[in-house]
């Protein structure tokens, strides 16, 4: 069989490879920013070794993060009737929930009633195993050699001991996305989880044959991705937009990690 590589100048695969999936909307939203997040910025700032205490699941948003979710309330509030999500999927990541639940009080309280909401747990964060919690720094000062494996290898590929590559994760959101067009076909769908979901929901839905990214895309906290439907096939609208937190940006003056 001679088999034919795609041209290098299309990073699409060819339509007939878009894999299936009849939502009407999806909307995917990393959760606002966090202790962990404000806690590795000031470590590379810094160059502190010392992993963030506690778990990951637990950490919680900032105060900045519960803006921005206000924020992301208030996009959620200025939809159209019919034209915002009714179903929400949140991952049970302490940060992703408090997104989430100040994102619906804040639509609440502007009159936007609360759309159906679920848990899954295969939309957690990447699973860094010993080195949870860890900033990079601490990861070079633990184990030089596994620092060394992970440049090697590569972002999306890199698998820390008892940890998942972006590649793993790409496997259980393109299960959650395969279940989620089965059982809500013609849905308009908000999925609040984490950078390495949003990404992962990229990848899958590029199709089969999607080249991996070789640089993983920004995905900026409290930011909104966008998939617009046709009945048939999700087609990427809008990536990692953060219109919504504009003034947020302008009266905080923060980098968001």
């Amino acid at each position: 069989m001679n088999l034919r590589s795609p041209s290098p100048s299309s990073d699409a695969p060819p339509t007939g490879l878009v894999p299936p999936c009849p939502l009407a909307d999806l909307w995917a939203v990393r959760h606002g920013q966090s202790t962990a997040n404000l806690a590795f910025a000031a470590a590379e700032a810094t160059g502190s070794t010392v992993p963030v205490p506690g778990r990951d699941r637990d950490v919680p948003l900032s105060d900045l993060g519960t803006a921005q979710a206000a924020a992301l309330g208030d996009w959620l509030a200025g939809r159209a009737p019919g034209a915002g999500p009714d179903l929400v999927v949140c991952s049970p990541f302490a940060r992703a929930m408090g997104t989430w639940e100040a994102m619906a009080d804040r639509a609440a309280a502007l009159g936007t009633p609360r759309p159906d909401v679920l848990v899954d747990e295969r939309l957690r964060d990447r699973e860094m195993g010993v080195f949870e919690l860890h900033p990079p720094a601490a990861l070079r000062a633990r184990s030089p050699q596994e620092a060394q494996r992970r440049e090697l290898l590569g972002a999306w590929c890199y698998r820390p001991p008892g940890g998942e590559a972006f590649t793993d994760v790409a496997v259980r959101v393109g299960q959650f996305l395969a279940d989620l067009g089965r059982a809500a076909p013609g849905r308009r769908v908000l999925v609040v989880a984490h950078d390495g979901v949003v990404i992962a929901l990229r990848y899958v839905l590029a199709g089969i044959g999607a080249a991996a990214p070789e640089q993983l895309p920004p995905v900026p906290n409290a930011s909104l991705s966008h998939w617009s439907g046709d009945g048939d096939r999700l087609r990427l609208s809008s990536w990692g937009d953060t219109a919504h937190l504009t003034p947020l940006d302008a009266v905080d003056g923060m980098t968001r990690a």
